[in-house]
C-alpha cells in the first residue's frame, strides 16, 4: 500500500482493517468544531441554569416544571456527552475505542427516547390543564408526575439496552472496520425503534396539543365575549390566563421540538442508501441545536426564570432561606 493511502487510513498499521479518515476539509473541519463545540458549551451552561433553578426554588416545585426539569436533564446530558462525541464521529476518526463507542450509543438512545417521553408527558399535562382544568390539581400532582419521569428513563434504558445488544451482535458478526462508530442495529429491532420513538409518540403529542389548540381558542373567545363575567370573577380567570400562556410557551417548545426531532427520523424513513453522511451529521447536529434552544424559549417566554438565573449567576442562592424566595 502507498504512503499516500497509508496517511488516509485513521490506523494507517491495520492496513486494510483500517477506515478511511471523513473527506473534509481541514478549514472546515475547524470551523465546525469551533462552532459545535461553542454550541454544546452553551447547552451545557444553559441547561444548568435550568437545572439549578428548578431543583432550588421551592416555589418552582410545579407538576409542570418537574417535567422541564426531567428535559433539562436530558438537554444536559446531549451537551456534555453527546454533542462532543457527534463531533469527533462525524469529523474525525474515532479513536476511543469499541466500548466507548457502544457507550455513546446506549446514551444516544436512552436520551433521546426519554426526550420524546417527556414531550409526551407536557403535551398530556397541558392537556389535562386547559381541556379538564377543575380536575387538574387532583389528577396531575408532583409525586404522580415524578413516577411518570422515573418510569419514562427507566424505560429509555431498557429500550436502549435491547438495541444495544443486536448491535453488539451485529457488529461482532460483520467484523467492520476500525475508526468508525457506525449503528447497526436489526431490521425488526429498527422498526420497532420508528414506531415506538418517532411514530406513535409524535401522532400522541400532535393530536394532544391540537386539542389543546381548539379548546384554547375556545376558551380565549368566551373571556372576550363575556368581559362583564370575566370582573366578577377574576381569580378564576387568571388562572385561565396562566394556563392558556402556559400551554402557548410549552406549544413552542413542542413545535421546536418537532421540528428538530423529525429530520432526525426522516433519515431512517428514507433509508442509508440515499443519505450521505454529510446529510445524517446534520440531522444529529440540529437534534443537539434543540437542547441549546429549550432554555432560550424560557428566557423568551418565562420571567420567572430570567429572575431566577440573576440570583444563580450572582450566588445569591448561597445565602440562608434564598429556597424561600418569592420566584413568580
Amino acid at each position: 500500500m502507498g504512503t499516500q493511502e497509508k496517511s488516509e487510513l485513521c490506523f494507517p498499521q491495520l492496513f486494510n482493517m483500517s477506515c478511511k479518515k471523513p473527506a473534509i476539509a481541514r478549514s472546515k473541519a475547524v470551523f465546525l468544531h469551533i462552532v459545535l463545540s461553542s454550541v454544546s458549551f452553551l447547552t451545557v451552561a444553559l441547561n444548568l441554569l435550568v437545572i439549578i433553578s428548578v431543583s432550588h426554588f421551592r416555589q418552582l416545585h410545579t407538576p409542570t416544571n418537574i417535567l422541564l426539569l426531567s428535559l433539562a436533564v436530558s438537554d444536559f446530558l446531549v451537551g456534555l456527552l453527546l454533542s462532543p462525541a457527534e463531533i469527533l464521529r462525524s469529523t474525525a476518526c474515532w479513536f476511543l475505542g469499541q466500548p466507548t463507542c457502544l457507550m455513546y450509543i446506549f446514551v444516544s438512545l436512552t436520551v433521546t427516547s426519554a426526550s420524546v417521553g417527556i414531550m409526551v408527558l407536557i403535551s398530556a399535562d397541558r392537556y389535562v390543564a386547559i381541556c379538564d382544568p377543575l380536575n387538574y390539581p387532583i389528577r396531575i400532582t408532583d409525586r404522580r408526575v415524578k413516577l411518570c419521569v422515573c418510569l419514562c428513563w427507566l424505560c429509555s434504558i431498557a429500550f436502549s439496552c435491547f438495541l444495544v445488544r443486536d448491535d453488539l451482535h451485529q457488529k461482532r458478526k460483520q467484523n467492520s472496520c476500525y475508526g468508525k462508530c457506525v449503528v447497526v442495529v436489526q431490521y425488526i429491532a429498527g422498526v420497532v425503534d420508528l414506531i415506538l420513538t418517532f411514530i406513535v409518540p409524535v401522532t400522541v403529542i400532535i393530536v394532544l396539543y391540537m386539542r389543546v389548540f381548539v379548546v384554547a381558542v375556545s376558551q380565549a373567545r368566551s373571556m372576550r365575549s363575556h368581559a362583564t363575567a370575566v370582573r366578577n370573577h377574576l381569580p378564576m380567570t387568571l388562572t385561565k390566563k396562566s394556563e392558556l400562556k402556559a400551554a402557548r410557551t410549552l406549544g413552542v417548545l413542542v413545535l421546536v421540538f418537532l421540528m428538530c426531532f423529525c429530520p432526525y427520523y426522516c433519515v431512517s424513513l428514507v433509508g442509508e442508501e440515499f443519505i450521505n453522511s454529510s446529510s445524517a451529521s446534520f440531522v444529529a447536529y440540529l437534534f443537539g441545536l434543540n437542547s441549546c434552544l429549550n432554555p432560550l424559549i424560557y428566557a423568551m417566554f418565562y420571567p420567572w426564570f430570567r429572575k431566577a438565573v440573576k440570583l444563580v449567576v450572582t450566588l445569591q442562592i448561597l445565602q440562608p432561606g434564598s429556597s424561600e424566595v418569592s420566584i413568580l
